[in-house]
């Protein structure tokens, strides 16, 4: 059977892989992008890369994520990564709404499903965790778009698409990138210039709230007021900024690692619309990228993975039964990355970019 999993390898990485095998401390950051459901194919990775790859780990890691990227990464710094993971599933497959939800029922469902994502010790787990040096990613409103609701939201957000259109420096005039990290720690989105970058020290004060914000997707669900610590005002969805991240101006000189949904990456998420600007191939040097085959993808229910759409388009029950047979079979995702991780070739497989 051909692999699931595609491992795609920049110069830089192949090149320490090659040296020096697959090890807890060989990468210095992890990116997590935003994505909504298309997170649970990578459920199954993502507890082969906590609780094996990263689990004896003993140098600080740099966790940088957008929306339910920072979700993941907040459900692997937790004490019992595992459990916490099979929590959040569980409670996201059997998610229900009525035919046509309001932002206010969107809104607590989303509430919920962080509270049982973090459980009883989450919160302690991220703010204090020794190693996992979370960057939680939010995009805080600025003029028409700090604001949570009305017309000058959406008058806020049109712009922000049009301008977005003509040149993405304009964006910064309506969003300022927010990030909540542990006090004193380097950030690695240093290099990212083309935003005013704000960071705020990460708490057990505002890890929720944060989490909240980073996913606060505008007129899907309300975006955060005032998220304690950080300056004042309306907290976006970190996507509308760093949708997949800019790969190529991460800084740093290690190896970050990138669990991710298929091969193809966009930067902010109005870019989502651009077909100039959308689903280009990373060419990092330094970077590590776990996702589906094209094989794998097209083999699962519908041809794809889980997102967002499938609430409209298909029932509750079906949607369900549909997703759990995507998260199943994402099984193999896992299995493939714990037999190249274990085996005696650390490139066996991979694509060398």
């Amino acid at each position: 059977m051909a692999l699931a999993l595609e491992v795609r390898v920049g110069k830089a990485a192949a090149k320490q892989l090659e040296a020096q095998g697959w090890h807890a401390n060989l990468f210095d950051g992890l990116i997590g992008a935003s994505g909504g459901p298309k997170w649970l194919i990578l459920g199954h990775l993502d507890r082969v890369i906590a609780a094996e790859l990263l689990a004896n780990r003993s140098r600080d890691l740099l966790a940088v994520g957008s929306s339910i990227g920072s979700w993941r990464h907040a459900m692997m710094a937790q004490s019992n990564p595992v459990a916490a993971i099979d929590r959040f599933e569980a409670a996201y497959l059997e998610q229900r709404y009525t035919q046509k939800p309001s932002v206010e029922e969107v809104t607590q469902a989303t509430h919920d499903l962080l509270r049982v994502a973090l459980g009883e010790s989450g919160v302690q787990d991220i703010a204090d965790h020794a190693i996992w040096r979370s960057h939680i990613v939010t995009a805080r409103g600025r003029g028409l778009t700090n604001d949570v609701a009305g017309k000058g939201l959406a008058a806020g957000m049109g712009l922000a698409a049009i301008g977005n259109m003509v040149d993405r420096r304009i964006l910064p005039a309506l969003f300022q990138r927010v990030v909540f990290r542990q006090r004193d720690t380097q950030s690695p989105l240093s290099a990212l210039t083309d935003f005013d970058t704000q960071y705020i020290d990460l708490s057990e004060h505002n890890v929720e709230q944060a989490l909240l914000a980073s996913g606060a997707i505008p007129y899907l669900f309300s975006g955060v007021l005032d998220v304690p610590g950080g300056p004042s005002g309306a907290y976006w969805d970190g996507g509308i900024i760093d949708y997949h991240f800019d790969l190529e101006r991460l800084s740093g000189e290690g190896l970050w690692l990138y669990p991710h949904f298929n091969r193809r990456t966009t930067v902010g998420w109005f870019d989502k619309f651009l077909p100039w600007r959308a689903d280009r191939d990373h060419s990092a040097d330094n970077i590590v990228m776990l996702c589906p085959s094209d094989a794998f993808l097209a083999a699962l229910p519908f041809g794809k993975i889980p997102d967002r759409r499938d609430f409209a388009k298909l029932a509750t029950e079906e949607r369900i039964q549909c997703w759990e047979t995507c998260v199943e079979q994402s099984k193999r995702l896992a299995d493939d990355l714990h037999k190249l991780i274990n085996g005696a070739d650390p490139l066996s497989g991979v694509i060398r970019l």
